[in-house]
């Protein structure tokens, strides 16, 4: 469903490109999030179908080997760990886990957030008056 926050069309996206972009960097935090609520260890196939359903992607498929790529640049910071999981039948997978250095860096997001927000209402501030218009009112962004 189109809201004013996402392109509905492949002219709006043409208009001004950068609107369909994602923000790639949020992949980090919506990722800790899922593991945090976890009880379990996670296939990183299950991550990518979660993530889906979080606020970051709105109910759109990620891509895959992005959030493979995250995953991969967590653990060498050791925000996580995985293991192989190695069943008898099918094909081997990683389970990955959330550290205790990975929750903190997750509590760390939350202020970073807060303060993206402030920023990017400044910004909407400071385009309408470049624009000589009122600031719009926040839409109500669905996805």
């Amino acid at each position: 469903m189109w809201s004013s926050c996402h392109p509905k069309s492949d002219a709006d996206l043409q208009e001004c490109a950068e609107l369909g972009k994602s923000l790639n960097r949020l992949s980090q935090p919506t990722i800790l999030t899922l593991l945090a609520r976890s009880e379990a260890p996670l296939h990183g196939y299950v991550i990518v179908q979660q993530a889906a359903q979080s606020p970051m992607f709105g109910g759109k498929k990620p891509d895959a080997t992005g959030i493979y790529r995250a995953l991969k640049r967590m653990e060498e910071a050791e925000l996580v760990t995985s293991v192989w999981d190695t069943p008898e039948e099918g094909s081997a997978k990683r389970l990955f886990t959330l550290t205790d250095k990975g929750r903190n860096c997750l509590r760390r997001w939350i202020d970073a957030l807060a303060c993206y927000e402030l920023t990017l209402e400044e910004l909407r501030s400071d385009a309408a008056d470049a624009l000589g218009i009122e600031l719009p009112e926040t839409p109500m962004c669905s996805h």
